[in-house]
Formats: C-alpha cells, structure tokens, sequence
C-alpha cells in the first residue's frame, strides 16, 4: 500500500510524533522511508547544495541520525536535505519524486498563527495528489 513513505522533518521535538507513528506503519506496510528536512536558513536559500553553514551541518547530522534510528529497527531509510522555502520544496520533492504518502508533524497552530506563521501542512497537503499524513505533535 505505502511502498514509499516521505516523512518530512523540521528538525524540532515536533518530529518525534511522526517518527514514532511511522515506525509502525513503515512496518505494518513494509515500507521505505526517505526523509527530508529542508534547510531554509539565509545561506541555504542564498546558495542552496552549495552553502556552508552550521544550519546545515546541524540538519545533515540530525537527518543521519533519525535515519539511522529507523534503520535500526530494520526499516529502509534514506535522508536528502533540501534547500529554500519548506512547503515549496516538499511540493517540488512528491513531484519529482514520488512516493505513496506524506507523513508530516504539525504545530497544531490555529487560524491567525497559521496565517502568520505559514501552514507548510496546509500548503503540502492542497498541493499535491497523493495522501497525506499529517500527527499533532503534543
């Protein structure tokens, strides 16, 4: 059903609700997993692959060990790392791409926060086709 599971990854404790709910799944439906974090600082949008920040050695070393924790447990994982504005490059990944679900943590931000604070979820999850997964964090 899931033969490909995007779980994308903002590199807070938010993460933690998708990670362990995807944990099972990606074992009730013997999937893989590619996980991405998209870098969005000023050198990450200034120079994309090419900038060298300690934002992205911080996200590199974060992507490496989420990957790592899942292959582990026995579920195949791959980590990319993306550069620029979040909901934009998510869209940009699932169409390139392409996978079976996107699994994502959100804030659990209301109306007038989403507003201000953007709503990645909400912008990922009207854009593309396929299903997407999205938890609370608590």
């Amino acid at each position: 059903m899931y033969e490909t599971i995007l779980v994308t990854l903002d590199g807070t404790p938010s993460d933690r609700a998708i990670i362990e709910h995807v944990k099972q799944l990606a074992k009730l439906a013997n999937s893989r997993l590619v996980l991405l974090h998209v870098a969005d600082g000023w050198a990450a949008r200034t120079y994309g692959p090419d900038a060298v920040s300690p934002e992205i050695a911080e996200d590199t070393a974060y992507l490496r060990k989420v990957r790592e924790e899942f292959q582990s447990t026995g579920i195949p994982a791959e980590a990319e790392l993306a550069y620029g504005e979040p909901a934009d490059q998510i869209i940009k990944w699932v169409e390139q791409k392409g996978c079976d679900l996107v699994a994502m943590s959100t804030h659990g931000h209301r109306f007038l926060a989403d507003m201000f604070l953007g709503a990645t979820a909400s912008r990922v999850r009207h854009s593309i086709g396929v299903p997407v997964l999205l938890l609370r964090a608590k």
